[in-house]
């Protein structure tokens, strides 16, 4: 399967609806999980080499703690803070699912 960003964004979303939470427009949950994909790419998580399976835990909360950082930094992002753990270990979850 090939990563698709409509899927992505649909079991984003529905994972924040399932905590409570108010789903996001496709653009924030994208910006999102380009962030998340920036994270990979500059700690060399894309890497043919890298096993995505060392210390998955650690790497989730360093992704969390780097889209919170990032988001802050974004004037135009609308994504809460408490939120953003849902919707790392929901994008990690469809990644996955396509692997």
């Amino acid at each position: 399967m090939e990563f698709d960003e409509t899927k992505a964004v649909e079991l984003i979303n529905n994972r924040l609806k399932e905590h409570g939470r108010a789903a996001y427009d496709d653009d924030q949950v994208l910006n999102v999980v380009d962030m998340i994909w920036d994270y990979y790419e500059e700690n060399g998580l894309l890497d043919i080499e890298s096993d995505p399976d060392d210390d998955a835990d650690d790497v989730e909360s360093e992704v969390v703690d780097y889209v919170t950082r990032m988001l802050k930094k974004d004037k135009h992002a609308v994504v809460a803070p408490e939120d953003v753990a849902i919707m790392v270990r929901a994008e990690m979850e469809y990644e996955d699912s396509v692997i």
